[in-house]
């Protein structure tokens, strides 16, 4: 009986620390999922503000301001516009075709 005994000490004292360690490995896992969720929440809001940042640097008045200060741009006018035409956009008069000769022999 003694023997009996020792064997489910034994069983009871590594089933306990068994229980302590699955509970510190739980502790610790809980933790980390709860700092990664806090992560989570903190890129979402940076990812958040940052689209809001974006179309606020993308108005087009802001644009358009940016062009008349850094680029020196200016809006466009009849009076500074320049029309150009390429060859191929100009109907052209094809040329007589010369008559076939024929090679002698």
């Amino acid at each position: 009986m003694t023997r009996l005994s020792i064997v489910l000490l034994a069983a009871v004292v590594v089933s306990a620390l068994y229980l302590v360690r699955v509970q510190y490995d739980s502790r610790r896992l809980f933790t980390e999922l709860d700092r990664a969720v806090a992560e989570a929440r903190r890129l979402e809001t940076e990812r958040s503000r940052l689209e809001v940042e974006k179309r606020a640097q993308a108005t087009s008045l802001r644009v358009e301001k940016l062009a008349k200060e850094k680029l020196a741009m200016r809006t466009v006018t009849p009076a500074i516009t320049e029309y150009v035409t390429s060859a191929a956009a100009v109907p052209t008069v094809p040329a007589p075709a010369a008559p076939p000769t024929e090679a002698k022999p």
